[in-house]
């Protein structure tokens, strides 16, 4: 908590905190805005769900490279700004009866576009504010604000959906993008702009490719997130249509019922540290993968009695190991990586592990509308239980330290 006493971090830590609050109600309110008002088929929600994350394929390595060029506090400030002046425009439409499935399709297009600036950024300033020796320490801490906006942010995001409406729900994103922007326009600490002469986007975007793919370790940990998170993708587009739309539970109990998730990762969160000097960085990433991963099969057999206990059993034990293994390989990633290629790792990770969302939300809704919802859910915990593998056969699976170089290790 030391770090909460310095200025500069303080404002990050505040911005993230507005917005991951908003953007945990954003998960909610902007699928259910499909679903609730009008009546989205099991295709159009997963096809949301894919224009959310499309543009970390179209856009995402050229983003790299250009946020290395740029000062990264600013492209967050205009990442912010971007994404509540799109989100707006939702409960205005519906507020004036216009609201479409196109005009959704288009915000979750430029929210998308917006937050792969807006990542590449904030993942490559943390070393700049703290040093690399406390990368641990704050990573932890601002996941520990992702897993607290997770606790509270689906149940009260619930509410508020339900008594508001979703679309108009959606304004208290739209604020905390708009706090989080006021809150990194107070740090004062002046970023080290590295010149590198007038080296071509494309030779720049390739240095990054070629860093994270001839990385033994990180093209590993890039295998095991993107195969994670192209099941859960599938999985996460009919989880909300059995909820809402098979078991017909009401918004508010649809967010109480992810806030299990966020309760795992507050104690993911606590427990990380201890965890990695336990268990070492390696064993505690792939077990962080594997141990939750046979719990989705839960998922198919939940009804809206007792057996909701199967959902949040699965959530509560998913969010420990979602944020378990997001500190330890962030923390790892950042301090193996020279600061003049942050932005373009980060960036070209992105690419490799959120280029499966927008296929898997895709995937995801055409077999909701060929084998069903739970049919659906049955074949992402099949995959799920496969993405452990890449670093279970790697030298990662025993190695208590990993190595920690300006330089690709070989």
């Amino acid at each position: 908590m030391s770090l909460l006493r310095e200025h500069d971090f303080r404002g990050l830590f505040l911005a993230d905190s507005a917005s991951q609050a908003g953007s945990q109600l954003l998960l909610l309110a902007l699928p259910l805005a499909a679903v609730s008002a009008l009546h989205a088929s099991e295709f159009e929600v997963g096809a949301l769900a894919a224009c959310q994350t499309l543009a970390f394929v179209v856009i995402g390595l050229p983003a790299g490279a250009l946020v290395d060029r740029l000062s990264k506090r600013a492209v967050m400030v205009v990442g912010d700004w971007g994404r509540a002046l799109a989100l707006v425009s939702v409960p205005v439409a519906w507020w004036l009866d216009v609201l479409t499935m196109y005009q959704l399709y288009g915000v979750a297009l430029v929210l998308g576009v917006f937050t792969v600036f807006f990542d590449a950024a904030y993942q490559s300033y943390l070393p700049h504010l703290v040093g690399r020796e406390r990368l641990v320490e704050g990573n932890s801490m601002l996941e520990g604000v992702r897993t607290v906006a997770q606790l509270g942010g689906p149940s009260l995001g619930g509410y508020l959906i339900q008594f508001l409406t979703a679309p108009f729900a959606l304004v208290v994103t739209v604020a905390g993008y708009a706090w989080s922007a006021l809150c990194l326009g107070t740090i004062r600490k002046r970023e080290t702009r590295h010149e590198r002469g007038r080296a071509h986007l494309a030779k720049e975007i390739g240095e990054g490719v070629r860093f994270v793919i001839g990385h033994r370790l990180l093209r590993r940990i890039a295998g095991c997130t993107a195969t994670a998170n192209l099941f859960s993708s599938i999985a996460q587009p009919m989880i909300l249509l059995l909820l809402a739309r098979e078991l017909g539970l009401s918004a508010g109990t649809i967010g109480l019922l992810f806030a299990a998730g966020g309760l795992g990762g507050v104690i993911g969160a606590v427990i990380n540290t201890r965890l990695v000097r336990l268990l070492g960085q390696g064993p505690t990433m792939w077990l962080a993968i594997a141990l939750p991963a046979p719990l989705s099969f839960l998922l198919p057999w939940t009804e809206a009695d007792w057996r909701l206990g199967f959902f949040v059993v699965y959530e509560f034990c998913n969010g420990i190991g979602v944020v378990v293994y997001n500190v330890t390989q962030l923390s790892f990633r950042q301090a193996a990586t020279p600061e003049s290629l942050l932005g373009r790792m980060n960036a070209t990770m992105r690419f490799l592990v959120w280029g499966t969302l927008p296929l898997g939300g895709l995937v995801g809704g055409v077999l909701g509308e060929v084998i069903g919802v739970r049919n659906t859910l049955l074949v992402a915990a099949c995959g799920a239980c496969l993405a452990f593998l890449w670093l279970f056969t790697s030298p990662m699976r025993t190695m208590r330290e990993l190595p920690v170089s300006s330089h690709t290790p070989r």
